[in-house]
C-alpha cells in the first residue's frame, strides 16, 4: 500500500475478501528504509508500505518481500508494482473505484474518518 495515515488499503481488503490464508506481518522481515517507515507508521497492521521508488527503496522493498517469502504479493498501490520489483512471488495488482450511492460525501468521509486519518466532522472546517 502507499504509506501515510491510512492503516490499510485496497490490497488488504482484497486479500481478506479473497480469503487469504494469512496476511504476513512485514515487520520481522523489513530492511532499511522499510524498517524505518514501519517504525514511524506503527498503526500499519499486516501491510507493507510502498514509498517513493529510488533504487535503494526498491532494493529494500525487494529484500523485505523476499525475506517474508510470501506465496503472493497483493499490490494496492497506484503503480504497477510488478514493473518495479523483481521478486520470486507473483505480484497481483488490485485496483478500486469509489462509488457513492445515495450518500452525501461528508457522510462517507465521517464513516471512514479513522481509516483515512481525517479529523472528526465536528473538527473539520
Amino acid at each position: 500500500m502507499t504509506h501515510g495515515d491510512a492503516g490499510y488499503g485496497a490490497g488488504k481488503i482484497a486479500a481478506e475478501e479473497g480469503d487469504a490464508a494469512e496476511l504476513v506481518d512485514p515487520r520481522p522481515y523489513a530492511v532499511g528504509s522499510l524498517d524505518r517507515v514501519l517504525d514511524e507508521y506503527s498503526h500499519l497492521e499486516r501491510v507493507l508500505p510502498a514509498m517513493g521508488y529510488s533504487d535503494q527503496q526498491v532494493a529494500d522493498l525487494e529484500a523485505t518481500i523476499e525475506n517474508a517469502d510470501p506465496d503472493l504479493v497483493v499490490a494496492g498501490t497506484p503503480h504497477d508494482l510488478s514493473r518495479v520489483v523483481d521478486v520470486d512471488a507473483p505480484v497481483v495488482r488490485v485496483r478500486y473505484d469509489l462509488r457513492v450511492k445515495n450518500r452525501d460525501l461528508g457522510d462517507v468521509l465521517d464513516a471512514h474518518a479513522d481509516v483515512l486519518g481525517l479529523p472528526a466532522d465536528s473538527e473539520r472546517p
